[in-house]
Protein backbone atom coordinates (compact mmCIF):
# COMPACT_ATOMS: atom_id res chain seq x y z
CA UNK A 1 0.00 0.00 0.00
CA UNK A 2 2.09 2.49 0.79
CA UNK A 3 4.87 1.70 -2.48
CA UNK A 4 2.09 1.75 -4.58
CA UNK A 5 1.32 5.38 -3.41
CA UNK A 6 4.94 6.37 -3.82
CA UNK A 7 5.72 4.95 -6.44
CA UNK A 8 2.17 5.41 -8.79
CA UNK A 9 3.64 6.14 -12.04
CA UNK A 10 0.59 8.49 -13.08
CA UNK A 11 -1.13 6.41 -15.16
CA UNK A 12 -5.43 5.95 -15.16
CA UNK A 13 -7.35 3.47 -16.16
CA UNK A 14 -3.93 1.74 -18.03
CA UNK A 15 -3.07 5.32 -20.17
CA UNK A 16 0.08 6.96 -18.72
CA UNK A 17 -0.86 10.56 -17.58
CA UNK A 18 1.71 12.96 -19.15
CA UNK A 19 0.65 15.64 -18.31
CA UNK A 20 1.01 14.86 -14.71
CA UNK A 21 4.48 15.62 -12.80
CA UNK A 22 5.88 13.17 -10.04
CA UNK A 23 5.91 15.79 -6.96
CA UNK A 24 9.57 14.47 -5.74
CA UNK A 25 11.08 16.23 -8.85
CA UNK A 26 10.03 19.35 -7.18
CA UNK A 27 9.79 18.46 -3.38
CA UNK A 28 12.80 16.93 -2.91
CA UNK A 29 15.66 19.54 -3.84
CA UNK A 30 13.72 22.03 -2.62
CA UNK A 31 13.72 20.34 0.41
CA UNK A 32 17.10 19.80 0.28
CA UNK A 33 18.35 23.10 -0.29
CA UNK A 34 16.01 24.40 2.34
CA UNK A 35 17.80 21.96 4.97
CA UNK A 36 21.21 23.46 3.85
CA UNK A 37 20.41 26.96 4.22
CA UNK A 38 18.14 26.54 6.89
CA UNK A 39 20.59 25.76 9.95
CA UNK A 40 23.31 27.91 9.45
CA UNK A 41 21.06 30.80 9.00
CA UNK A 42 19.28 29.63 11.68
CA UNK A 43 23.07 29.65 14.18
CA UNK A 44 24.07 32.76 12.53
CA UNK A 45 20.74 34.67 14.01
CA UNK A 46 21.18 32.82 17.52
CA UNK A 47 24.63 34.37 17.53
CA UNK A 48 23.08 38.36 16.57
CA UNK A 49 24.92 38.11 13.10
CA UNK A 50 21.43 38.61 11.29
CA UNK A 51 19.54 41.22 13.94
CA UNK A 52 17.21 41.91 10.32
CA UNK A 53 16.14 38.29 10.81
CA UNK A 54 14.78 37.95 14.68
CA UNK A 55 12.30 35.07 13.77
CA UNK A 56 15.58 32.98 13.59
CA UNK A 57 16.83 33.66 17.11
CA UNK A 58 15.34 31.11 19.09
CA UNK A 59 15.84 27.23 18.98
CA UNK A 60 12.11 27.17 19.24
CA UNK A 61 11.96 28.57 15.90
CA UNK A 62 14.77 27.05 14.53
CA UNK A 63 13.58 23.53 15.30
CA UNK A 64 9.58 24.14 13.97
CA UNK A 65 11.24 25.70 10.21
CA UNK A 66 13.26 22.30 10.09
CA UNK A 67 10.60 19.82 11.71
CA UNK A 68 7.51 21.32 9.63
CA UNK A 69 9.22 22.96 7.00
CA UNK A 70 11.46 20.50 5.92
CA UNK A 71 10.10 16.79 7.01
CA UNK A 72 6.78 17.96 4.97
CA UNK A 73 8.38 18.96 1.99
CA UNK A 74 10.15 15.57 2.40
CA UNK A 75 6.25 13.85 3.16
CA UNK A 76 5.26 15.79 0.14
CA UNK A 77 7.42 14.39 -2.60
CA UNK A 78 7.57 10.78 -1.38
CA UNK A 79 3.88 10.74 -1.36
CA UNK A 80 2.15 12.62 -3.58
CA UNK A 81 2.98 11.01 -6.75
CA UNK A 82 2.14 12.42 -9.83
CA UNK A 83 0.24 15.78 -9.53
CA UNK A 84 -1.27 17.88 -12.83
CA UNK A 85 1.45 21.16 -13.03
CA UNK A 86 -1.35 23.53 -11.51
CA UNK A 87 -1.53 21.39 -8.66
CA UNK A 88 1.91 20.61 -8.12
CA UNK A 89 2.89 24.17 -8.57
CA UNK A 90 0.18 25.76 -5.47
CA UNK A 91 1.77 23.32 -2.83
CA UNK A 92 5.25 24.90 -3.74
CA UNK A 93 4.59 27.90 -3.76
CA UNK A 94 2.67 27.76 -0.58
CA UNK A 95 5.32 25.89 1.00
CA UNK A 96 8.34 28.64 -0.54
CA UNK A 97 5.97 31.34 0.82
CA UNK A 98 5.85 29.88 4.57
CA UNK A 99 9.22 29.37 4.02
CA UNK A 100 9.66 33.24 3.72
CA UNK A 101 7.20 34.13 6.01
CA UNK A 102 9.39 32.10 8.21
CA UNK A 103 12.23 34.37 8.00
CA UNK A 104 10.27 37.13 8.81
CA UNK A 105 8.34 36.35 11.75
CA UNK A 106 5.64 38.13 13.04
CA UNK A 107 5.06 40.87 11.08
CA UNK A 108 4.84 38.70 7.97
CA UNK A 109 1.82 36.76 9.03
CA UNK A 110 -0.18 36.32 6.06
CA UNK A 111 3.27 34.82 4.31
CA UNK A 112 3.17 32.36 7.59
CA UNK A 113 -0.55 31.44 6.78
CA UNK A 114 0.59 30.19 3.51
CA UNK A 115 2.32 27.49 5.62
CA UNK A 116 -1.04 26.44 6.77
CA UNK A 117 -2.74 25.93 3.65
CA UNK A 118 0.65 24.13 2.86
CA UNK A 119 -0.32 21.65 5.41
CA UNK A 120 -4.01 21.50 5.19
CA UNK A 121 -3.79 20.83 1.65
CA UNK A 122 -0.97 18.50 1.73
CA UNK A 123 -3.75 16.22 4.94
CA UNK A 124 -6.57 16.54 2.08
CA UNK A 125 -4.31 15.06 -0.71
CA UNK A 126 -2.49 12.36 1.14
CA UNK A 127 -4.68 11.27 4.61
CA UNK A 128 -7.53 9.75 2.73
CA UNK A 129 -5.04 7.77 0.37
CA UNK A 130 -4.43 5.50 3.44
CA UNK A 131 -8.04 5.45 4.78
CA UNK A 132 -8.60 2.84 2.25
CA UNK A 133 -5.70 0.65 3.04
CA UNK A 134 -6.80 -3.00 3.92
CA UNK A 135 -4.12 -3.76 6.88
CA UNK A 136 -4.58 -1.73 10.29
CA UNK A 137 -0.87 -1.14 10.38
CA UNK A 138 -1.18 0.86 7.18
CA UNK A 139 -4.52 2.45 8.02
CA UNK A 140 -2.27 3.68 10.65
CA UNK A 141 -0.16 6.14 8.55
CA UNK A 142 -3.63 8.00 7.98
CA UNK A 143 -4.25 9.43 11.06
CA UNK A 144 -0.41 10.00 11.74
CA UNK A 145 0.20 11.83 8.99
CA UNK A 146 -2.96 13.98 9.47
CA UNK A 147 -2.12 14.49 13.21
CA UNK A 148 1.60 15.96 11.93
CA UNK A 149 -0.13 18.01 9.39
CA UNK A 150 -2.25 19.38 12.86
CA UNK A 151 0.71 19.64 14.46
CA UNK A 152 2.37 22.00 12.01
CA UNK A 153 -1.09 24.33 12.20
CA UNK A 154 -1.20 24.25 15.95
CA UNK A 155 2.37 25.35 16.09
CA UNK A 156 2.20 28.23 13.89
CA UNK A 157 -0.81 29.29 15.71
CA UNK A 158 1.08 29.44 19.12
CA UNK A 159 4.11 31.64 17.75
CA UNK A 160 1.62 34.58 15.62
CA UNK A 161 -0.64 34.61 19.02
CA UNK A 162 -0.35 37.57 21.17
CA UNK A 163 1.50 35.96 24.69
CA UNK A 164 -1.14 36.95 26.45
CA UNK A 165 -3.25 34.58 24.59
CA UNK A 166 -1.51 31.53 24.13
CA UNK A 167 2.03 31.06 26.10
CA UNK A 168 5.16 31.09 23.55
CA UNK A 169 6.03 28.43 25.78
CA UNK A 170 3.29 26.23 24.12
CA UNK A 171 5.83 25.55 21.48
CA UNK A 172 8.51 23.45 22.44
CA UNK A 173 5.89 20.74 23.70
CA UNK A 174 3.91 20.63 20.60
CA UNK A 175 8.04 20.55 18.86
CA UNK A 176 8.76 17.44 20.83
CA UNK A 177 5.29 15.75 19.91
CA UNK A 178 6.15 16.46 16.66
CA UNK A 179 9.33 14.42 16.66
CA UNK A 180 7.87 11.55 18.57
CA UNK A 181 5.20 11.04 15.97
CA UNK A 182 8.17 11.97 13.75
CA UNK A 183 10.01 8.97 14.79
CA UNK A 184 7.26 6.67 14.62
CA UNK A 185 6.66 7.66 10.91
CA UNK A 186 10.48 6.96 10.35
CA UNK A 187 10.21 3.78 12.23
CA UNK A 188 7.44 2.47 9.98
CA UNK A 189 8.39 3.87 6.57
CA UNK A 190 11.69 3.20 7.53
CA UNK A 191 11.13 -0.33 7.62
CA UNK A 192 8.89 -0.52 4.44
CA UNK A 193 11.52 0.97 2.35
CA UNK A 194 14.62 -1.28 3.71
CA UNK A 195 12.87 -4.77 3.87
CA UNK A 196 12.39 -5.24 0.14
CA UNK A 197 15.57 -3.42 -0.91
CA UNK A 198 17.57 -5.60 1.55
CA UNK A 199 14.96 -9.07 -0.03
CA UNK A 200 15.77 -8.06 -3.15
CA UNK A 201 19.65 -7.95 -2.86
CA UNK A 202 19.70 -11.02 -1.54
CA UNK A 203 17.89 -13.00 -3.81
CA UNK A 204 19.24 -11.28 -6.35
CA UNK A 205 22.50 -12.66 -4.86
CA UNK A 206 21.68 -15.89 -2.72
CA UNK A 207 18.74 -17.09 -4.20
CA UNK A 208 17.55 -16.63 -0.46
CA UNK A 209 14.96 -14.47 1.16
CA UNK A 210 15.36 -12.27 4.43
CA UNK A 211 13.39 -11.38 6.57
CA UNK A 212 11.50 -9.00 5.42
CA UNK A 213 9.26 -6.42 7.19
CA UNK A 214 9.01 -8.64 10.46
CA UNK A 215 4.87 -7.61 10.59
CA UNK A 216 4.90 -8.56 15.02
CA UNK A 217 8.48 -6.34 15.50
CA UNK A 218 6.68 -3.77 13.41
CA UNK A 219 3.45 -3.54 14.67
CA UNK A 220 5.26 -3.48 18.45
CA UNK A 221 7.19 -0.68 17.35
CA UNK A 222 3.40 1.06 16.64
CA UNK A 223 2.42 0.35 19.52
CA UNK A 224 5.37 1.05 21.87
CA UNK A 225 5.36 4.39 20.30
CA UNK A 226 2.41 5.09 20.08
CA UNK A 227 1.49 5.15 23.74
CA UNK A 228 5.25 7.16 24.04
CA UNK A 229 3.97 10.08 22.04
CA UNK A 230 0.67 9.77 23.99
CA UNK A 231 1.90 9.77 27.46
CA UNK A 232 4.26 12.30 26.56
CA UNK A 233 1.49 14.99 26.42
CA UNK A 234 1.39 15.04 30.29
CA UNK A 235 4.97 15.67 32.22
CA UNK A 236 3.56 13.69 35.22
CA UNK A 237 3.72 10.48 32.81
CA UNK A 238 6.55 11.53 30.94
CA UNK A 239 8.71 8.07 33.30
CA UNK A 240 6.42 5.58 31.71
CA UNK A 241 6.64 7.09 28.12
CA UNK A 242 10.28 6.97 28.80
CA UNK A 243 10.43 2.94 29.48
CA UNK A 244 7.97 2.65 26.34
CA UNK A 245 10.91 4.47 24.31
CA UNK A 246 13.39 1.83 25.89
CA UNK A 247 11.48 -0.85 24.88
CA UNK A 248 10.55 0.68 21.17
CA UNK A 249 14.52 1.29 20.82
CA UNK A 250 15.34 -2.18 21.83
CA UNK A 251 12.71 -3.27 19.09
CA UNK A 252 14.84 -1.25 16.63
CA UNK A 253 17.78 -2.54 17.16
CA UNK A 254 16.60 -6.21 17.15
CA UNK A 255 14.45 -5.52 13.77
CA UNK A 256 18.05 -3.74 12.70
CA UNK A 257 20.30 -7.09 13.74
CA UNK A 258 17.69 -9.32 12.41
CA UNK A 259 18.22 -7.83 8.87
CA UNK A 260 21.71 -9.01 8.54
CA UNK A 261 24.05 -5.86 7.76
CA UNK A 262 27.46 -7.83 8.09
CA UNK A 263 25.66 -9.68 4.96
CA UNK A 264 25.37 -6.62 3.15
CA UNK A 265 29.28 -5.60 2.82
CA UNK A 266 28.86 -4.83 -1.22
CA UNK A 267 26.12 -2.65 -0.62
CA UNK A 268 27.30 0.16 1.31
CA UNK A 269 24.06 1.83 -0.23
CA UNK A 270 21.92 -0.50 2.35
CA UNK A 271 24.34 -0.08 4.74
CA UNK A 272 23.64 3.53 4.63
CA UNK A 273 19.86 3.01 5.04
CA UNK A 274 20.86 0.33 8.07
CA UNK A 275 22.89 3.52 9.75
CA UNK A 276 20.09 5.51 9.78
CA UNK A 277 17.74 3.28 11.31
CA UNK A 278 20.29 2.96 13.92
CA UNK A 279 19.99 6.18 14.57
CA UNK A 280 16.31 5.52 15.38
CA UNK A 281 17.14 2.93 18.04
CA UNK A 282 19.92 5.61 19.70
CA UNK A 283 17.46 8.81 19.52
CA UNK A 284 15.01 6.55 21.16
CA UNK A 285 17.05 5.30 24.09
CA UNK A 286 18.90 9.13 24.70
CA UNK A 287 14.82 11.21 24.79
CA UNK A 288 14.17 8.06 26.98
CA UNK A 289 16.84 9.13 29.20
CA UNK A 290 15.81 12.14 29.52
CA UNK A 291 11.95 11.52 29.75
CA UNK A 292 12.49 9.05 32.52
CA UNK A 293 14.81 11.45 34.81
CA UNK A 294 11.30 13.68 34.62
CA UNK A 295 13.06 16.41 31.91
CA UNK A 296 11.88 17.69 28.94
CA UNK A 297 13.92 15.90 25.81
CA UNK A 298 17.28 17.91 25.11
CA UNK A 299 20.26 17.27 23.23
CA UNK A 300 18.98 13.31 22.92
CA UNK A 301 16.39 14.90 20.25
CA UNK A 302 18.85 15.52 17.74
CA UNK A 303 20.09 12.06 17.42
CA UNK A 304 16.52 11.58 15.57
CA UNK A 305 16.52 15.06 13.78
CA UNK A 306 20.31 15.03 12.29
CA UNK A 307 21.17 11.42 12.81
CA UNK A 308 17.89 9.57 12.24
CA UNK A 309 16.34 12.09 9.54
CA UNK A 310 19.00 13.32 7.80
CA UNK A 311 20.56 9.60 7.11
CA UNK A 312 17.37 7.96 6.30
CA UNK A 313 16.07 11.29 4.54
CA UNK A 314 18.37 11.83 2.29
CA UNK A 315 18.79 7.83 1.67
CA UNK A 316 15.43 7.26 0.55
CA UNK A 317 15.01 10.86 -1.43
CA UNK A 318 17.98 9.61 -3.67
CA UNK A 319 16.94 5.94 -3.84
CA UNK A 320 13.34 6.81 -5.22
CA UNK A 321 14.63 9.83 -7.54
CA UNK A 322 17.57 6.98 -8.64
CA UNK A 323 14.86 4.15 -9.66
CA UNK A 324 12.53 6.28 -11.25
CA UNK A 325 15.68 7.37 -13.69
CA UNK A 326 15.86 3.00 -13.48
CA UNK A 327 19.32 3.58 -12.64
CA UNK A 328 20.71 0.99 -9.54
CA UNK A 329 20.85 2.85 -5.85
CA UNK A 330 24.05 0.33 -5.28
CA UNK A 331 25.91 1.91 -8.22
CA UNK A 332 25.52 5.61 -6.70
CA UNK A 333 29.21 5.86 -4.56
CA UNK A 334 27.68 8.96 -2.96
CA UNK A 335 24.80 7.27 -0.51
CA UNK A 336 27.01 5.62 1.80
CA UNK A 337 29.35 8.60 2.00
CA UNK A 338 25.90 10.72 2.46
CA UNK A 339 25.15 8.66 5.32
CA UNK A 340 28.75 8.75 7.06
CA UNK A 341 28.21 12.83 6.51
CA UNK A 342 25.24 12.95 8.44
CA UNK A 343 26.21 10.54 11.16
CA UNK A 344 29.43 12.95 11.60
CA UNK A 345 26.87 15.93 12.03
CA UNK A 346 24.73 14.34 14.67
CA UNK A 347 28.07 12.80 16.61
CA UNK A 348 29.38 16.89 16.14
CA UNK A 349 25.68 18.11 17.82
CA UNK A 350 25.16 15.70 20.50
CA UNK A 351 28.85 16.38 21.87
CA UNK A 352 28.45 20.36 21.58
CA UNK A 353 27.55 20.83 24.86
CA UNK A 354 30.70 19.71 26.15
CA UNK A 355 33.29 20.68 22.82
CA UNK A 356 32.28 23.98 22.28
CA UNK A 357 30.85 26.17 20.04
CA UNK A 358 33.20 25.27 17.25
CA UNK A 359 32.02 21.94 17.14
CA UNK A 360 28.61 23.71 16.90
CA UNK A 361 29.72 25.35 13.63
CA UNK A 362 31.03 22.05 12.44
CA UNK A 363 27.82 20.06 12.73
CA UNK A 364 26.19 22.68 10.86
CA UNK A 365 28.66 22.52 8.25
CA UNK A 366 28.64 19.01 7.73
CA UNK A 367 24.54 18.95 7.70
CA UNK A 368 24.90 21.60 5.03
CA UNK A 369 27.32 20.24 2.95
CA UNK A 370 25.79 16.80 2.94
CA UNK A 371 22.44 18.60 1.88
CA UNK A 372 24.13 20.38 -0.72
CA UNK A 373 25.22 17.14 -2.00
CA UNK A 374 21.90 15.57 -1.85
CA UNK A 375 20.25 18.46 -3.95
CA UNK A 376 22.82 17.92 -6.45
CA UNK A 377 22.24 14.75 -6.71
CA UNK A 378 18.83 14.78 -6.89
CA UNK A 379 18.86 17.08 -9.56
CA UNK A 380 21.39 14.97 -11.76
CA UNK A 381 19.42 11.63 -10.92
CA UNK A 382 15.66 14.14 -11.77
CA UNK A 383 17.31 14.93 -15.42
CA UNK A 384 17.73 11.37 -16.03
CA UNK A 385 14.10 10.60 -15.03
CA UNK A 386 13.04 13.43 -16.76
CA UNK A 387 15.03 12.50 -20.14
CA UNK A 388 13.73 8.85 -20.20
CA UNK A 389 10.05 10.00 -20.25
CA UNK A 390 9.89 11.71 -24.02
CA UNK A 391 12.05 8.21 -24.89
CA UNK A 392 9.17 6.06 -23.11
CA UNK A 393 6.22 7.70 -25.05
CA UNK A 394 7.80 7.32 -28.44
Amino acid sequence: MLCRFASDPGQTGGTRRTDRRPAWTLFFPLAALHAALAVPLSLAAMWGWLAWRPALTTPSAHGRELLFGFALAVMAGYLLGPLSPRRLALLAALWLVGRLGGLAGHAAWPLLLADVGFALLLAWQVVPRFLAAKKWRNRLLSPLLGLLCVLAVASLVVHLAPPSLLSPNLLSPLLHQGVLWLLLLMAFMGGRVIAPAVNGHLMARDRVAGVGVQPRLEAALIGLLGVAGLLAIWPLLWPLAGVMLVLAGAAIFIRLWRWAPWALGDRPDLLGLLLGYAWLGMGSLRVAVDLMAGDAPASGLHALTVGALGTLASGIMLRQAILRAKGRPGEERWLPRLALFFSLAALLRLAWPQAGTPVLWGAAGVWSLAWLLVAWRLVHWRRRAVARVPAAST
